[in-house]
């Protein structure tokens, strides 16, 4: 009696042939997809250097018949308003709010997962809570308290904000991310005489840096596009492109030559830090999947 043969079971011709043509297809499939995400922006860009009668007339996909119709004249006219100050001023407000949410809550974290301190846990919880917490009830308060401290309407106001409501889910996300990292190697820095700063700088730090990278993203992506902050925390002087671009559109409604090039430009940072730390973005997301 011949024993039974141990493994897969045998696929069918129709398997097989899946099986082959598969990644092709997905590949395929996949860059599809991408250039139908590509489309939108593709087509901001066309309109944004397109003239203004030619954005009335038609649509931007006839320029690739007519590209006389293409000029840099509206992005002179963007750089004729305050757009060029509101550009400086996200700038302004979105890196430092980058730097500090992901510095303090990767020291936070750190301490979360590999220090031992009275109420770590219940402490760990309370900003587990406040992820639940929404942006909209803390407006009022927050906008009585910076009219008491005198930063109402400013920059270092705008970033405090942002600061705060993106710790807990910064702090939640690398404390994840830093259990995960054997403890075997931060017993043997603590064996060579390294203290908690030195471990945390350089050994927890560096191995971290797809969840890093990733959370960076999160948030330079959410304080770049921020609108609702922006309305209530930031004057004329100090406002952000997304303040500007809303007074934009409530001033001139349907100014196609000044709204498609802000938005344009307003778009085209984030793509490219996306596509450059994209690599880390991945990573992160996958981090912690396959132990």
């Amino acid at each position: 009696m011949t024993a039974p043969t141990l493994g897969a079971p045998p696929r069918s011709t129709l398997g097989r042939i899946v099986d082959r043509v598969g990644g092709g297809v997905l590949q395929v499939l996949l860059v599809l997809i991408g250039i139908f995400w590509l489309v939108p922006t593709l087509g901001l860009f066309v309109v944004s250097i397109r003239e203004e009668a030619a954005n009335n007339s038609s649509g931007w996909w006839t320029v690739f018949t007519k590209p006389a119709e293409l000029t840099l004249s509206s992005y002179s006219n963007l750089l004729a308003t305050d757009f060029t100050a509101s550009f400086w001023n996200t700038v302004l407000i979105t890196v430092p709010t980058t730097i500090l949410v992901i510095g303090v809550a990767a020291m936070a974290a750190y301490a979360f997962a590999w220090m031992d301190f009275p109420g770590r846990d219940a402490l760990f919880l309370v900003v587990v809570a406040l992820l639940v917490v929404p942006i909209q009830i803390a407006l009022i308060p927050i906008a009585q308290l910076y009219g008491f401290l005198g930063i109402f309407g400013s920059i270092p106001g705008v970033v405090l904000f942002h600061v705060s409501f993106g710790l807990p889910f910064a702090i939640f996300l690398l404390r994840n991310f830093f259990v995960g990292i054997p403890s075997s190697l931060l017993e043997a820095a603590r064996m060579d005489g390294a203290g908690e700063w030195r471990i945390f700088s350089t050994v927890v730090f560096p191995l971290a840096k797809p969840a890093i990278a990733s959370l960076g993203i999160f948030q330079f992506l959410w304080v770049w596009n921020d609108l609702l902050v922006a309305l209530v925390f930031a004057n004329t002087e100090n406002q952000p492109m997304t303040k500007s671009l809303q007074s934009q559109m409530r001033q001139f409604g349907t100014n196609v030559d000044i709204l498609a090039p802000g938005a344009f430009l307003s778009l085209i940072i984030p793509l490219i830090l996306f596509f450059a730390f994209q690599r880390y973005f991945v990573q992160g997301m996958l981090a912690g999947s396959v132990k």
